[in-house]
């Protein structure tokens, strides 16, 4: 069931919505839960009952792990509480890829493969395991008090605006407001316009970019130039519309209830290198890997240039792995983490000196390149299409809809304007902090209003709807 799903819009919501608003304040928890239970289990009823489950054992760990006073007993539940976490992502993410990697290097031996039942993949998986990590760390490491109740734990993790795709919420940027939250009805508005905005940028902008993709990335004879390089450019800004169309929703209806999860994009397309990049991309997974990772690894405390790079990198091709099980995701980590060090030997420099606009595009240049290594599920296939970016011939503009163009425009445009006055002007606009009285509201809730219902027609009208960052 995801955010842009006529399912999801017409029903679940209004209706939760409702519920969670005639509720009393110390119901709300309850409502959540529930209807965060139902949102998983509609489209994964088997895997519902493993996380909450594991959910519930990892509380009474935890909370095993803050009564112990030796350390030793600490430590034992705290590796108790990532052993389960960690070995549960493996088994249901990882296992297919080990198991089919082995029996490759089997069959090249000559001998038999070993016989395997695959395991499906249940929905946000990596993301709510992070965020369990997050709570047994902070506790262990005495930031954070453990919460009360069960209950609370539960509506921590299976949030439904969070729970399958992010941000990435630590429980310290949201343990106050588990326990007690209050929600003004400018708070309810201000929530609305964010998740209408996300939807908006999803479908669009992403929908129509993410067809035109994956008609080029699709195409059974390798394309020529200039459909190569239109088919990645459309895949780049429909990743990005994509995901930070759905992280506004969930920002959204998360300031509906109460809640104030982090911000996680900040116009990343106009950075000047691969590190401020990473600043502005999913950004809780980037804090996520420097306050988890790449810190206990000794970050830039090091006692050499070699190992700060080396800290990089790790972390880096982690982050690919995070993001999927199989060696194209490896790569893409692999050439960020790289672009990372050069960026500490010499590049950042060189594009400092560049100028913001012609870094920015540099950059772009950059990251599109990695974009074909993450949308391509097989290396080889990768290898082809960036042969077919970078030496097919060229034979003009490829022939495509006017629809197309357009929507390519804008997202050009809205993803490079705040790199003028005017466009960080309207982006102000765009997600307002506060309104002063009912006739500054009112012009926001009219054109929200018109884009739900203007979204819900298109989405009925149209039967590509895809969610790219839904299988991680």
């Amino acid at each position: 069931m995801v955010f842009s799903s006529i399912l999801f819009l017409l029903y679940f919501l209004p209706v939760f919505l409702l519920v969670y608003t005639l509720v009393p304040a110390r119901a709300k928890n309850a409502v959540l839960l529930a209807f965060s239970t139902l949102f998983y289990a509609w489209g994964a009823p088997v895997f519902v009952f493993v996380l909450v489950a594991s959910t519930i054992i990892d509380f009474y760990l935890v909370r095993s792990l803050h009564l112990a006073s030796a350390p030793q007993k600490r430590k034992s539940w705290l590796l108790l509480s990532l052993g389960m976490n960690l070995g549960l992502l493996a088994y249901f993410k990882y296992a297919n890829f080990f198991v089919d990697n082995v029996n490759a290097a089997l069959t090249a031996a000559g001998i038999d493969a070993i016989a395997w039942t695959s395991v499906a993949l249940p929905i946000g998986i990596s993301f709510y395991t992070f965020q369990t990590l997050t709570y047994s760390i902070d506790v262990y490491r005495r930031e954070m008090e453990p919460l009360e109740r069960v209950s609370d734990y539960l509506v921590y993790i299976l949030s439904f605006p969070q729970m399958i795709a992010g941000p990435i919420v630590r429980f310290q940027e949201v343990a106050a407001q588990l326990r007690e939250r209050v929600t003004l009805p400018e708070d309810q508005l201000i929530g609305f316009v964010r998740f209408t905005l996300g939807l908006a940028k999803k479908v669009f902008i992403a929908n129509v970019l993410g067809a035109e993709a994956d008609r080029i990335f699709g195409l059974d004879a390798s394309p020529d130039m200039a459909t190569a390089w239109l088919g990645a450019i459309a895949y780049a800004g429909q990743i990005y519309f994509d995901f930070a169309g759905y992280s506004d929703m969930a920002i959204g209806l998360g300031r509906m209830m109460g809640f104030r999860f982090p911000e996680n994009f900040n116009s990343p397309y106009v950075a000047t290198n691969i590190t401020d990049f990473w600043r502005r991309w999913h950004i809780t997974l980037g804090r996520w890997m420097r306050d988890y990772l790449y810190i206990p690894l000794g970050g830039n405390r090091v006692s050499s240039k070699a190992r700060l790079y080396f800290n990089l990198w790790v972390v880096f091709l982690l982050s690919g792995l995070w993001h999927g099980a199989s060696w194209n995701f490896v790569i893409w980590g692999a050439f960020h983490g790289t672009f990372l060090i050069l960026d500490r030997l010499f590049l950042a420099k060189w594009t400092e000196r560049m100028g913001r606009f012609p870094a920015a595009v540099l950059t772009c240049f950059i990251v599109i390149i990695g974009w074909v290594f993450f949308r391509m599920e097989t290396f080889s296939g990768a290898t082809d299409y960036l042969s077919a970016m970078f030496g097919g011939a060229w034979t003009g503009l490829p022939a495509t809809s006017s629809k197309f163009w357009w929507t390519l425009g804008v997202s050009l445009i809205a993803s490079w304007a705040v790199l003028t006055a005017a466009g960080r002007k309207i982006e102000g606009l765009l997600y307002p902090k506060a309104f002063t009285d009912w006739r500054t509201a009112l012009p926001y809730l009219v054109i929200s209003l018109f884009t739900y219902a203007f979204a819900c027609a298109v989405i009925t009208g149209q039967g590509f709807n895809p969610f790219i960052y839904f299988r991680f």
